[in-house]
């Protein structure tokens, strides 16, 4: 299981040198994340000078992306945008890239493992499945997502899916102004690279060279697509499904034993509404974006709630904590507090937190192979139950630019 990653800066990854098995040439590599249980990884390679190996098998599904500079495979050259399916066990064609080239390079479900073979027409692995891609995605044209969110603007590019397992990897691009003011969660994980432009969203800014590896499940959302629009390689190990929340509140707390002001105990309570207090917050660009995705949603005859920003409005976690205590003081009927001494106990009172989100969750979550990962990915058809989105305080996170603008949980 990777790490959420959210949201990192590449420069702030150092280098390594890069494990590209049997190749001729010297590379380094920034790991963007990786699963050291199977293999999996997703890296952003330099080559510091020509670099290339012959046909050979692959121990991992691989995938090469030009950002900057060229790549040949089987003779045919590609400059920016050329990508390569490379899937586990099929034998693949010779493969170079010139000095001076970036690259965005990702290994899923093996490691970098790779077995040298005379030719093409050496014998696939037993289980291989798929054939090799060859695209230049500069030269695609862009299609319009049928399913964009709250309003038109988000446009894709197909570079792989996966037939079987609905694993797919493209390009995507919202125009400026394209906006999402709610916050989703999926059914599987999601991660993606910045290829072009300027979003802000929770977990801060998506710029040039940002990237997130985001388990399943993690709910993430308030797009406001910025000047130039924005245009990332996003990858899914499945097919995509939008569960959305609005209105979104955490309240935690506890009590300090050996710290803070004081030699007692101190009792502490936050909640996501007190995040705004002090917080540079969004910008009134991006709050008008996210009140024009509200109405156009209204316009389109769709229900839906105002944005809020958080630190501003009604805390729903206080109202829930009142009622509780409302309920207590009345539960009697007496509406006052004291000790009865009639050597009977009243039920405890609990705040109303809406349902339970192990109430939500497939059956089969809690019983299956990945019950230990809540934040794996699980398949989900039309009419499963929805799991609820997880609380993730995203343990990786940029020293730079991975900035938190204050709505994040």
């Amino acid at each position: 299981m990777r790490p959420h990653v959210e949201l990192i800066q590449e420069d702030d990854y150092i280098w390594h040198a890069a494990e590209l098995v049997g190749g001729e040439g010297r590379a380094s590599e920034r790991r963007l994340s990786a699963d050291e249980e199977d293999g999996s990884c997703s890296l952003r390679i330099a080559f510091h000078t020509d670099w290339g190996r012959g046909p050979g098998i692959h121990h991992a599904d691989t995938e090469y992306y030009v950002l900057e500079g060229s790549m040949t495979y089987n003779g045919k050259r590609l400059g920016k945008g050329g990508y390569v399916y490379a899937p586990k066990g099929v034998p693949t064609e010779a493969i170079t890239f010139s000095e001076g080239t970036r690259l965005l390079h990702y290994r899923e479900y093996g490691d970098a493992g790779f077995d040298a073979v005379e030719n093409t027409h050496a014998p696939r692995w037993q289980d291989a499945r798929e054939d090799v891609i060859v695209m230049d995605s500069d030269a695609m044209t862009w299609d319009a997502v049928p399913n964009p969110g709250p309003m038109p603007g988000l446009f894709i590019k197909y570079l792989h899916v996966d037939p079987v397992t609905g694993f797919y990897t493209r390009l995507v691009h919202a125009q400026e102004g394209w906006t999402d003011h709610r916050l989703a969660h999926h059914p599987c994980y999601e991660e993606a690279y910045t290829v072009q432009g300027h979003m802000e969203y929770n977990f801060g800014t998506l710029d040039l060279g940002t990237y997130f590896f985001r388990p399943a499940r993690v709910k993430h959302g308030h797009f406001t697509s910025m000047e130039g629009g924005a245009t990332w390689l996003l990858r899914s190990d499945g097919e995509l499904f939008n569960w959305y929340t609005q209105s979104e509140w955490v309240r935690w707390g506890g009590e300090a034993i050996n710290w803070g002001p004081g030699d007692g105990r101190l009792r502490w309570s936050t909640s996501t509404h007190d995040m705004g207090a002090g917080s540079p917050g969004r910008s009134e660009r991006d709050l008008a974006d996210l009140r024009a995705s509200v109405e156009y949603q209204r316009e389109q005859g769709q229900i839906d709630e105002d944005y809020v920003q958080h630190g501003t409005g009604t805390d729903k976690s206080l109202i829930a904590i009142a009622k509780a205590l409302d309920s207590a003081r009345l539960q009697d009927g007496h509406g006052h507090d004291h000790e009865h001494g009639h050597g009977h106990a009243h039920a405890p009172v609990n705040a109303d937190w809406g349902a339970d989100p192990g109430s939500l969750e497939h059956p089969g979550d809690r019983t299956d192979d990945l019950a230990h990962v809540w934040g794996a990915g699980r398949s989900w058809k039309q009419g499963d139950p929805v799991p609820a989105p997880i609380l993730s305080s995203r343990p990786v996170r940029s020293r730079s630019a991975g900035r938190w603008n204050g709505d994040g949980m």
